[in-house]
C-alpha cells in the first residue's frame, strides 16, 4: 500500500485561497428566543425576538447580533442536541415576561401629575371625581 509508505508520503501545497471556515446567516428570532446552529440551540438576548438577526458561526465561537450591536455569544458546542443558555437572556426573559403581564410601572406621583396634566386639558377635576361604570366622569 502506498499510501502507508513514509518514502512515498507528500503533503499537498495549501490552496491558494483559505477555505471558509465560518457562516453567517439572517433568522428572524422566535419567542423561545434560541438560534439553531448544527442541531444545538443557543439562547440570544430575549429583547430581539421577531427580528431578524444575523448569526456567525465559526469554528469556536456562535454569536448573534442586529445592526451592529451583539445579542449573543457563546462557545461553540459539537455535541449533539445540547442547549446553550446565557443566565442574563434568562433574566431578561423575565423581566419582559413580568412587564407583559402586568404592564409597565406606573409611579404613583407620575400618575398624580397625568391627572393634574388632564384636569388642565379638559377642566376636569379627574382626582376628586368618580368615574360611572361607563366609564364617564360624574
Amino acid at each position: 500500500m502506498d499510501f502507508l509508505d513514509p518514502d512515498r508520503a507528500q503533503m499537498l501545497a495549501l490552496p491558494p485561497v483559505a477555505p471558509p471556515v465560518e457562516t453567517v446567516t439572517s433568522v428572524r428570532l422566535g419567542r423561545d428566543y434560541y438560534v439553531r446552529v448544527a442541531g444545538n440551540d443557543y439562547s440570544v438576548d430575549p429583547s430581539a425576538i421577531g427580528q431578524l438577526v444575523d448569526v456567525r458561526t465559526t469554528l469556536d465561537r456562535v454569536t448573534a447580533s442586529r445592526s451592529g450591536r451583539l445579542l449573543a455569544d457563546h462557545n461553540r458546542c459539537w455535541a449533539a442536541r445540547q442547549t446553550l443558555t446565557d443566565p442574563i437572556h434568562v433574566e431578561t426573559a423575565a423581566a419582559l415576561r413580568h412587564q407583559f403581564q402586568h404592564g409597565p410601572p406606573l409611579a404613583a406621583d407620575q400618575l398624580v401629575r397625568d391627572l393634574a396634566d388632564y384636569d388642565r386639558a379638559f377642566g376636569v377635576d379627574f382626582i376628586s371625581s368618580t368615574v360611572t361604570s361607563e366609564g364617564e366622569v360624574a
